[in-house]
C-alpha cells in the first residue's frame, strides 16, 4: 500500500502562530490559561494540556486574576479584553492577523452605516468563536446567518454590508450574496442596490480547496484527519468526498478500519487547518500496519 500525506494539509499560519506562542509561554511560565480550546483538535489539546495548558470559558476567565492568559487565533469580542484588563491578567493576544484585520473592518463599517439604518450581516456559524468575536465588534447588533433560508432576518429595504467568517465555503458565500442582492433589488427598483459584499474568506484556506480535491482524486482511498468541532474540517472533508467517494473522516489513528482499503493500491492522508502534522503521521502509520497484514 502506497500511503501519502498531503504536503499542503495541516496548521494554517494563524493556528501555527498561536500554538508556537503558547509553547513559548509554557516553557517560560510552566502554566498557561487559554480562553477556549487553542485549536479544534482534541489530540493536539491533550498534548498541550500535558505541558500545562488549561482551557477556560468566559465565566471562568472572570474569576481569574494575575495569571497568564492567551487569546487564541479565532479572536475575541471587546468584552473579553475588558475582563482581562480589569482582572489584571497577563494577556498574550494570539488572534490571527487576518481575523484581527476583519474585526477592525467590521467595526469601522458598522460605525459608518449604523447612523443611516444600515445593517452588518455576517455569514458564519453562530456559535463559532470567530463569529462571536466578529459580532462583538458591532455591540452584538450584526445579523449572523449560516444559510440562505436564514436571510429573512435581514431587512431588504435597508443598506447591507455583508461579511463572512474567514473559514466558510466561498461557493456558499456567493449564494448568500446572490440571494440577498435579489431580495434587495425588489425594493430598490431604481437601481443602485445598497449592498456591499466584502471578500473576507481567508485566501490560504480557500486556496486549499483545489489542492485537496486534486489530492483526493489521485488516491484510491482518502483518510481525512480532523477535529469533530472544526468548521474548516467539515468544509475540506466535503470537498474530499465529492472528489473521491472512498473518503473517510477520523479524529485519530484508532478510528481507521482495515476494510476501507480492500482492493486499493494507494491511500492519501490529509487534514484540516487545525490538524497537527504528527497526528496525520500516526494515521498514515496505522494504515500501513493494517494493510501490511493483508
Amino acid at each position: 500500500m502506497d500511503v501519502t500525506i498531503d504536503p499542503s494539509s495541516g496548521f494554517c499560519f494563524g493556528v501555527k502562530r498561536a500554538i508556537e506562542q503558547a509553547e513559548e509561554l509554557l516553557d517560560k511560565e510552566g502554566k498557561l490559561y487559554c480562553l477556549g480550546d487553542i485549536v479544534h483538535n482534541r489530540a493536539e489539546m491533550e498534548r498541550l494540556e500535558g505541558r500545562g495548558l488549561k482551557s477556560v470559558g468566559h465565566r471562568e476567565m472572570m474569576e481569574l486574576s494575575d495569571v497568564p492568559l492567551l487569546f487564541r487565533a479565532h479572536g475575541e469580542p471587546p468584552s473579553s479584553y475588558d475582563t482581562a484588563h480589569s482582572n489584571r491578567l497577563s494577556l498574550t493576544d494570539a488572534t490571527c492577523p487576518i481575523v484581527r484585520k476583519l474585526q477592525e473592518r467590521i467595526r469601522k463599517v458598522w460605525q459608518e452605516i449604523r447612523p443611516g439604518g444600515g445593517q452588518v450581516v455576517i455569514f458564519g456559524n453562530p456559535g463559532h468563536p470567530e463569529t462571536i468575536g466578529l459580532r462583538g465588534q458591532t455591540d452584538g447588533e450584526a445579523i449572523v446567518v449560516s444559510a440562505v433560508d436564514e436571510l429573512d432576518a435581514v431587512d431588504p429595504s435597508a443598506p447591507v454590508a455583508l461579511f463572512s467568517q474567514t473559514t466558510k465555503n466561498p461557493g456558499e458565500y456567493k449564494q448568500i450574496a446572490g440571494e440577498l442582492k435579489k431580495r434587495m433589488e425588489n425594493h430598490f427598483t431604481g437601481g443602485g442596490v445598497p449592498l456591499k459584499v466584502y471578500n473576507t474568506i481567508c485566501g490560504q484556506i480557500a486556496g486549499r480547496t483545489p489542492g485537496i480535491r486534486k489530492f483526493a482524486s489521485s488516491h484510491d482511498v482518502i483518510v481525512f484527519v480532523g477535529g469533530s468541532r472544526s468548521s474548516n474540517a467539515r468544509v475540506l472533508f466535503g470537498h474530499c468526498s465529492e472528489a473521491n467517494p472512498r473518503s473517510w473522516f477520523v479524529t485519530g489513528a484508532g478510528e481507521v478500519a482495515g476494510e476501507w482499503f480492500e482492493g486499493a493500491i494507494s491511500a492519501g492522508v490529509c487534514g484540516a487547518t487545525s490538524t497537527p502534522r504528527w497526528l496525520m503521521e500516526k494515521v498514515a502509520e496505522r494504515i500501513r500496519e493494517l494493510t501490511a497484514k493483508k
